[in-house]
């Protein structure tokens, strides 16, 4: 496979650190001593040519290690191809590895400038210091390096991962100077990372903290070499996750002798007094994402679903009480602006829907309630379809933890949820995780920011319910939702703000 760009259609394996190294190994093995590097540092001056084509200032700040390593193999090759390549290195010629050592004398050998301060000026940078290696708290010269080229760098291009981010998880070093210093365009000045173009080179595989938590934020614009080893190795490490593309989301073609029977119905439950608009957002984006028939039973203690007998925006929308719902032939959606209200009604619909998707209140009220939480995790052994779809800090509710400790390993936090309750979860946020019992987990790569604001999750919920009243398995379902509502904010005009209303009638 030849250096590409990521193709936001396509759905791609994703490696552990732990795996690469062992693909890394097995790579090595077969192939003249140094030849891997070799092709990695080629691949990083190719896209440094590519990215920045009238660059001739390049500084290359490089660690000690491998990934330096890479670094200076490029600086090397840029050399040669008439740019200006400043190398400030880390390294210590007597504990150098022996790959990074001999790329080390090439680009010496090729008249390479090295530095022991990054120059004054500078057309692009290359941050190869950490890579994957990172395993302690950034600080000292290789903090203030990264800080520096934050600050100052017209663009950067980071080899493999961004220096001082878990490849893994998406997550900084828990250290003042890592979150102040490496993390302060991603974290506290999101202006600044928008101005300041950021790229990666993912090298050999792909790694799953690129793209949840705040690993978009800090890789950018993610491209791929596999290093011509993909179909060598690629069979015998299996990914730890998949990254969700389109190709992995289509929707069957719908015969033309159907009719609104053929596509399910889907009730939606919640809209406690204040909140009506919750439910009502929900089983819009339901009916857009192609349910047949969607009810609503709204739980205000206004008994407004017989004061509101008509959604004037979405007249196809029919108003019940739940006790006149027949939930055992329904897809439900629970919880949407639910409130206190919801806690009542849900021992009956945990025991009665087939076809669940519980989110917001419903799930607040279940991580405060053991016998809910036992309705729930009974659910499974009944063979019905749950799906729940909480936000870090509901996720962090139902799992006694804090939210924080959720965003440190959204894929474990999201796949011990699935475990623990026997159903699929969709863990929103930057780089949605899906997971469920016995399956690889898929991490979402659409979406942005747009939809940072209320209502948008309730649409989420909505759509999903479609999708499970289709008749599609529930880790399908929750796919498909998933990647089509972020598709959805990626094609909103960029100039626009995105209201969940106006998300619901998009999709």
């Amino acid at each position: 496979m030849p250096l590409i760009r990521l193709n936001p259609t396509t759905s791609y394996p994703l490696h552990s650190v732990a795996a690469t190294r062992r693909i890394e190994q097995s790579a090595a093995a077969q192939l003249a001593p140094h030849t891997l590097m070799q092709r990695a540092g080629l691949a990083v001056a190719r896209l440094a040519c590519a990215l920045a084509p009238n660059a001739q200032t390049i500084w290359l700040a490089c660690g000690p290690g491998n990934n330096g390593g890479d670094g200076l193999e490029a600086a090397m090759h840029l050399k040669l191809w008439g740019r200006n390549p400043v190398v400030t290195w880390l390294g210590d010629e007597t504990r150098c590895p022996p790959d990074a050592l001999l790329s080390l004398h090439r680009a010496r050998q090729a008249g390479v400038t090295f530095v022991t301060d990054p120059p004054a000026e500078y057309d692009f940078a290359i941050d190869a210091l950490l890579g994957i290696g990172q395993s302690k708290p950034v600080t000292g010269k290789l903090a203030d390096w990264l800080h520096h080229m934050q600050a100052t760098s017209p663009a950067i291009l980071c080899v493999d991962v961004p220096s001082g981010l878990d490849a893994d998880r998406g997550k900084y070093v828990e250290s003042e100077i890592a979150i102040n210093n490496i993390a302060n365009q991603a974290i506290n000045t999101p202006a600044k990372c928008l101005n300041t173009p950021a790229f990666c080179l993912s090298l050999l595989t792909l790694k799953p903290g690129l793209f949840t938590a705040y690993g978009k934020d800090a890789a950018g614009e993610i491209w791929f070499d596999d290093l011509d080893m993909d179909s060598k190795n690629g069979a015998s490490e299996p990914p730890c996750a998949w990254l969700l593309g389109a190709d992995h989301t289509n929707l069957p073609a719908r015969m033309h002798a159907s009719h609104k029977g053929s596509f399910g119905d889907v009730a939606v439950v919640g809209g406690a007094a204040g909140m009506t608009g919750a439910a009502l957002l929900a089983g819009r984006a339901a009916l857009h994402a192609g349910a047949g028939r969607v009810f609503v039973a709204l739980l205000d203690a206004g008994n407004s679903s017989q004061a509101l007998a008509v959604d004037l925006l979405q007249p196809e929308l029919m108003f019940r009480s739940i006790e006149t719902l027949p939930l055992r032939e329904q897809t439900v959606v629970c919880g949407c602006g639910g409130g206190d209200a919801v806690r009542h009604v849900l021992p009956q619909v945990l025991s009665q829907a087939p076809r669940l998707v519980l989110d917001a209140d419903a799930l607040n009220a279940i991580s405060a309630d053991t016998s809910l939480q036992t309705l729930l995790i009974a659910r499974s052994k009944r063979s019905f379809s749950t799906i729940l779809t909480p936000h870090p800090l509901e996720a962090a509710r139902l799992l006694s933890i804090s939210t924080a400790q959720v965003q440190a390993d959204r894929l474990v936090a999201a796949q011990t949820l699935a475990d623990r309750f026997g159903c699929v979860v969709v863990l929103k946020g930057a780089g949605s995780v899906i997971a469920a019992p016995g399956v690889t987990s898929c991490i979402n790569a659409s979406g942005n920011a747009k939809l940072a604001t209320a209502g948008t999750g309730d649409v989420l919920a909505g759509m999903v319910g479609a999708m499970l009243a289709a008749g599609d398995n529930a880790f399908s379902a929750a796919c498909i939702a998933t990647y089509r509502h972020g598709a959805a904010a990626d094609q909103w005009p960029v100039d626009r703000a995105l209201t969940a209303n106006a998300l619901a009638q998009r999709i």
